[in-house]
């Protein structure tokens, strides 16, 4: 059988959620290392929570990292469509196919009604569950009032008794007594499927056989795998990732740190380090290194090796891993990233290939490059602090008789502070300060030779 894995993200958000770029890695992987198909379906039955464009964003963002699919929305495929929206007939038919063997029934209970069911479930201290009462109507009364326009739900007949278990290819056997899962709401009164309906419809239509997804749908899982045996279908393997935390622990959120993939490439971050640093957070190299490609996981890739403790995205750590990369890159593909990234930076390939070397070892991120090296284009126009007039003078008087050379720059400012009773690292930060508008940089005069004598006395000048 083949291999076929899929992420179906909704389109409720801003973007692609960097935990759900997480666990796309994951299952890409597993499909490319099986040579199997990784595939994009759209989950956009949530009508009320859709933001226009969302969609379009996920896709691109898919793009820009990396993680390519071989069936989609906006590509089609074998199985299309891939956006539930498109395919609502689908679900129906099942429902009602559901109701005619008893595994599902018409439900007419008005909103009033069950949140009168539930304040009175929670003031008993019993777990919100449907009270079945529509499960008592004779199935012809039921369908008789569906016939002629009621409003209703469709919901799954969960039995009352007994054990739904499944096998997590990370976490091992799992299981749930059948008198706690509720009767889940299968399809909505807009004749909308819930997510537990159309997943298991689009899975197995799209004949998926690895579902790999966050921990979150552990509880979900026992109502999709009794929907598999109502309708007597294989059930696919199963997996459940362990959803990212912040440093606190806290669930990942935008309140604390940038939750979407678009924040991360707008800040300078590299797809290659972000995919790295996702693959590394609950699964380890086998031989320990930090840094390591999407291929070079591919082949030593197994799902069983995932770890089930919350991983922690720290911030802090990828941007320690976009520096690597950066460091990784060449001279001439960064400063072509830099051109693409940030509009401010002239396009001065001469100039860049002598600055580059200057400040590639201090970046972290490329949106860094022009605080780093702005100076090397603009004069400052603001200072760190307010500078101090007799060390500018010394520096620039010794500036303006040196060869412009490191080693005659250093020497004439050493003399020049030696024979004013100053000490030559002031007035080096003097120096800098006037130049550059801070007091921490790349190196200095090396800077100062790129940056050229005329522009480097002027503005000591002021």
């Amino acid at each position: 059988m083949s291999v076929r894995t899929r992420i179906a993200p909704s389109p409720t958000g801003q973007d692609l959620h960097i935990g759900n770029a997480y666990t796309a890695l994951i299952n890409y992987v597993v499909a490319k290392k099986a040579g199997g198909q990784f595939i994009i379906r759209i989950e956009d039955t949530d009508r009320t929570r859709l933001v226009e464009g969302s969609e379009q964003r996920i896709l691109a963002s898919l793009g820009w990292l990396g993680i390519p699919h071989q069936e989609g929305p906006d590509i089609g495929g074998q199985y299309a469509p891939y956006r539930q929206s498109d395919r609502l007939e689908s679900y129906r038919k099942y429902a009602e196919n559901l109701i005619a063997k008893g595994h599902a029934y018409y439900c007419f209970c008005t909103a009033e009604r069950l949140e009168e069911m539930r304040k009175k479930q929670e003031a008993d201290h019993k777990p919100p569950m449907y009270d079945g009462l529509c499960k008592t109507i004779d199935p012809k009364d039921a369908k008789s009032r569906v016939e002629k326009g009621e409003r209703h739900v469709i919901r799954m007949n969960v039995p009352d008794d007994g054990v739904t278990a499944f096998t997590d290819l990370i976490r091992g056997e799992v299981s749930f007594e059948n008198a706690l899962i509720d009767d889940q709401v299968i399809i909505k009164s807009d004749n909308f499927p819930t997510y537990h309906l159309g997943v298991v419809i689009d899975d197995h239509e799209m004949k998926i056989s690895h579902i790999i997804r966050g921990e979150e749908w552990i509880s979900s899982t026992p109502k999709h795998i009794l929907l598999y045996n109502f309708f007597g279908w294989e059930i696919p393997k199963i997996a459940h990732v362990s959803v990212l935390r912040n440093p606190d622990r806290s669930k990942l959120s935008k309140r604390k740190n940038p939750v979407w993939v678009s924040d991360y490439k707008a800040k300078g971050y590299l797809p290659e380090a972000i995919l790295n640093y996702l693959a590394s957070l609950a699964w380890s190299y086998p031989d320990g290194r930090d840094v390591f490609s999407v291929g070079e996981m591919t082949d030593v890739f197994e799902i069983s090796q995932l770890k089930t403790s919350a991983p922690i995205f720290d911030v802090e750590k990828l941007r320690w891993m976009n520096g690597e990369y950066i460091r990784m890159m060449s001279d001439e593909d960064l400063m072509q990233q830099l051109y693409a990234f940030d509009s401010h930076i002239p396009h001065d390939d001469v100039k860049m290939k002598q600055i580059l070397p200057l400040v590639k070892e201090r970046m972290k991120t490329l949106a860094e490059f022009w605080s780093l090296a702005r100076f090397f284009f603009e004069k400052p126009d603001v200072f760190e602090r307010l500078g101090n007039i007799r060390l500018s003078a010394i520096a620039r008087e010794a500036l303006s008789e040196s060869d412009w050379t490191h080693e005659a720059m250093e020497k004439r400012v050493r003399e020049a502070s030696d024979v004013a009773h100053e000490k030559a690292r002031d007035v080096f930060m003097e120096l800098r300060l006037a130049v550059t508008g801070k007091t921490v940089g790349p190196p200095l005069l090396e800077s100062l030779m790129i940056l050229g004598k005329e522009e480097t006395l002027k503005r000591l000048t002021g």
